[in-house]
């Protein structure tokens, strides 16, 4: 058996042990109070980003690219993982989280400038990108290195997928669509690991935002606007 999975092992009678009173409230029903859609990259521990440790809190839905749609014979529509806990679970908060350096935008963005090919699953999941990133990269700078520009199409990624989720009839008019990016590379300046707000309902202005947000101002910036 794989040691690192005998460890996790190890480390789930912990969790269990420290985890077992806390199910009580939650054993029948769960009302989540957020659902985050973050990018599945092993560096971004979605629970622990938010100091979550209570069952019940916080829906977790993960893939590459944290992508809020999916395809189906009648086009695109919001993913089932997203959607579930709005339509069953009453919760009304949407937070999409992309993360500095993310791969799935890295391809994406190679994809669509210089080509390339992926095994046929993941080339999927990057078909679903494609369109939603071929504006921002027709829109960024020249003057980029690579890696300056996938942090900028971080950004218009989650922009992207709060439009989606906003534009959609199927997520309630008030339902508030948050849009962060987790950094751990230094990219925005602040500690590794902080979360950076930098979309509220379409708004993404950061001034705008400030304004309309003091209580959370800090924490409120963007590398690009465009």
């Amino acid at each position: 058996m794989n040691p690192a999975f005998v460890q996790l092992l190890k480390n789930n009678l912990e969790h269990a042990s420290e985890f077992e009173r806390r199910f009580d409230e939650v054993q029948d029903a769960q009302h989540p109070d957020v659902v985050t859609v973050c990018c599945s990259d092993s560096r971004v521990l979605q629970d622990h980003i938010w100091g979550n440790d209570q069952p019940g809190r916080i829906f977790t839905c993960g893939n590459i690219g944290n992508r809020v749609m999916q395809q189906t014979d009648a086009g695109e529509v919001v993913s089932g993982d997203v959607l579930y806990p709005v339509e069953h679970t009453g919760t009304d908060t949407i937070v999409v989280v992309g993360h500095t350096g993310c791969g799935a935008v890295t391809a994406t963005y190679d994809f669509l400038t210089v080509g390339g090919s992926e095994p046929a699953g993941i080339e999927h999941c990057i078909d679903l990108l494609k369109p939603h990133l071929e504006g921002g990269v027709d829109a960024l700078p020249p003057d980029l290195d690579r890696a300056a520009a996938v942090n900028r199409l971080v950004e218009y990624n989650v922009d992207q997928q709060v439009e989606f989720l906003r534009g959609s009839e199927e997520i309630p008019a008030a339902a508030d669509v948050i849009g962060v990016v987790y950094d751990f590379q230094d990219v925005y300046g602040g500690k590794r690991g902080e979360v950076h707000v930098i979309n509220v309902n379409g708004e993404r202005t950061v001034a705008a935002l400030r304004e309309a947000e003091p209580d959370i101002d800090a924490r409120i910036d963007r590398l690009w606007e465009y």
